[in-house]
């Protein structure tokens, strides 16, 4: 799964995961375990809810968290 963070238009991001990245065509993004960044549940959504759908337009837009595996990789920048 892709953990991500949804920025959406006048709300509090979101943070979830993904199966996959949502293609061009797609409409609905579909977040599994929605939850608030703190990890509290969102106080719009039932605490049982493991998927849940948001509309692309309602997007600002959405950042791809590195997973464990790659925080475990030694990255060299230049500086």
């Amino acid at each position: 799964m892709i953990t991500v963070i949804l920025h959406m238009l006048n709300e509090d991001p979101v943070v979830g995961e993904l199966e996959k990245l949502p293609a061009a065509t797609d409409t609905l993004v579909y977040i599994h375990h929605p939850r608030r960044r703190d990890g509290k549940i969102l106080p719009y959504i039932e605490s049982n809810v493991t998927v849940a759908a948001w509309p692309i337009t309602r997007l600002s837009f959405f950042e791809i968290l590195p997973d464990e595996q790659e925080d475990d990789l030694d990255n060299d920048v230049r500086e």
